[in-house]
């Protein structure tokens, strides 16, 4: 993306109706508040209210608050770091996002999705399991998304299944989403079975969740798909996901993969709570 070109984000910001004044940020001088516990304090209309950042749920129901936190403020880059390295992959397989139906599992207000679509992508399938986030995407990005569902991956209905299926999705992307109890490995393993064989898949994971002392069970996960064959690693890139509240970079890790052989009926349990 050239230097000069407004982030995606900034363009959806610029053209909403936000009540968001200001974010003032606690008095953070380390690492000690943990990257799931960390809040803030949201001003709108003269009226304050204090936020955790994982309380989507409050958050996507404030028009450009979550843009404004998690991009402005805390100068996120996932999405577009993520879409970027499936768009290098790609490349040099000589394919085109085009040719891609993507699964974006975790959704949220469809900033991954918004991304994807800007570098060629067509079919995008949402599935968040919120409701507020599927409201948000379709209040913010409402062209993003060719249907976007309400679901829970680790007990989806025969219905809902049976509609995602139908769509012959091919790519799974999962950004700024796995770990911390949002998406457990079941529901991650749902995910990449709902895709076809061969597919693509692209996420990230905060690096900690990849260190073999990782009590998350996504190291061990990501180790034993790649093992049993189920995925081939193409690209790994580490990199500052955001700022923390004290200012320190918090350090993700991105990757892309070719889903080569289905996920064994048997594997989910292994990876139970």
């Amino acid at each position: 993306m050239p230097v000069s070109q407004t982030p995606r984000w900034k363009e959806r910001v610029q053209t909403m109706d936000s009540p968001v004044d200001r974010i003032v940020l606690p008095k953070v001088q380390d690492a000690s508040l943990a990257q799931d516990a960390e809040w803030c304090t949201v001003v709108c209309d003269d009226a304050s209210r204090r936020m955790r950042f994982h309380d989507y749920h409050e958050i996507f129901k404030v028009p450009g608050l979550y843009e404004r936190l998690f991009y402005e403020t805390l100068e996120c880059c996932s999405p577009s770091r993520v879409a970027h390295l499936l768009e290098d992959v790609f490349g040099d397989f000589s394919d085109e996002l085009g040719d891609l139906r993507i699964l974006d599992v975790g959704a949220g207000n469809g900033m991954v999705g918004d991304e994807l679509m800007a570098r060629g992508a067509e079919r995008i399938v949402g599935v968040d399991i919120i409701p507020e986030a599927r409201e948000a995407a379709l209040r913010d990005r409402p062209e993003v998304y060719s249907q976007y569902l309400v679901a829970d991956l680790t007990d989806l209905p025969e219905a809902q299944e049976e509609r995602l299926r139908r769509e012959r999705l091919n790519c799974l992307t999962v950004v700024a989403a796995l770990g911390f109890g949002d998406i457990p490995p079941r529901a991650f393993l749902k995910g990449l079975d709902l895709i076809e064989t061969p597919g693509w898949v692209a996420f990230n994971l905060k690096e900690d969740f990849i260190d073999e002392r990782d009590t998350s069970g996504f190291s061990r996960l990501i180790r034993q798909l790649t093992f049993e064959h189920v995925l081939e690693p193409q690209a790994y890139r580490r990199y500052a996901h955001r700022r923390s509240v004290a200012g320190d970079p918090l350090h993700y890790v991105a990757m892309v993969a070719r889903k080569l052989a289905d996920v064994p009926d048997d594997f989910a349990a292994a990876f139970d709570d």
